[in-house]
């Protein structure tokens, strides 16, 4: 037997088998393009099940606080970790995310997609996602949830959301997206659809257990809220959405996404296609 034969697989250095940092860039670049080149009906498509499958996990979340203490850290974490479905149906069942696609900016920033198309994507999957989440909400409705304990605790937690005050909102829209983020990061990462749903539960079920805001889940939250009888207006909605949008596409857009770009793509040797 040759030397060579016997000489084993190369080992990544991380010792972990996925893909590099530098590796998930250009792939998250890739999909960038790929996003936006999709067709309105397939944006409509994916982006109304990201809604529907956020508001999963966000139902998922009431009933693990509903007869818990909302302030013990265990709790708090379990809450967390039952939300965490949502991104997981989102990355492995396939679907489009406006929160996730403020990673878009790499493939933008890069020349290879134009702003038109990058916010035409944002605004088709963000009502979308809009159009998702209600949609669960008027099932939720219809199945009797509204009533209750569980719409108890959807009305205690939309009155808690209504009580921040902008730079509150703000501030914990970036902080939540630049978890969110990093969680379809991680996931570019794997390998299999069992390790990424490993790597998406801690950054997601952190992101909740801290109490940042998420823009699609609150578009279920709080009509939710509203539903059961909580003093909540949709003046109230508007407002919270508005900020922790502007937040999240901060924190996902501005923060992981170029701070990624920097470290990875921007002094990567490449063609350069004209922008769609």
């Amino acid at each position: 037997m040759k030397d060579s034969e016997r000489m084993p697989a190369a080992i990544s250095p991380t010792g972990l088998d996925a893909y590099k940092p530098s590796e998930i860039a250009k792939m998250v670049e890739s999909a960038g393009v790929t996003k936006t080149r999709l067709p309105l009906l397939s944006q409509v498509a994916l982006g109304s099940l990201a809604g529907a499958f956020i508001a999963f996990g966000a139902l998922f979340y009431l009933v693990v606080l509903t007869g818990a203490d909302p302030g013990s850290g265990p709790v708090r974490f379990a809450a967390g970790v039952a939300f965490s479905l949502g991104l997981i149906l989102v990355i492995v069942g396939g679907a489009e995310l406006f929160t996730g696609n403020a990673l878009l900016v790499i493939a933008w920033v890069d020349g290879l997609v134009s702003t038109g198309a990058v916010a035409r994507n944002w605004v088709i999957v963000y009502l979308a996602n809009f159009a998702g989440a209600v949609t669960i909400l008027a099932l939720v409705w219809l199945a009797g949830l509204h009533e209750g304990a569980l719409a108890a605790t959807a009305g205690r937690i939309a009155e808690a959301k209504l009580a921040l005050g902008p730079v509150e909102l703000l501030a914990r829209g970036i902080l939540c997206n630049v978890l969110v983020c990093l969680a379809v990061w991680l996931s570019f990462a794997a390998r299999d659809a069992g390790s990424k749903v490993l790597v998406i539960i801690p950054p997601i079920a952190a992101f909740v257990a801290l109490g940042f805001e998420h823009s699609i889940a609150n578009m279920f939250l709080l009509p939710f809220g509203m539903l059961a009888g909580a003093p909540v207006g949709l003046a109230g909605i508007a407002d919270n959405l508005l900020w922790v949008t502007i937040g999240n596409v901060i924190g996902g857009g501005g923060g992981v996404a170029l701070s990624y770009w920097a470290a990875y793509r921007a002094n990567a040797d490449r063609p350069r296609p004209p922008p769609v």
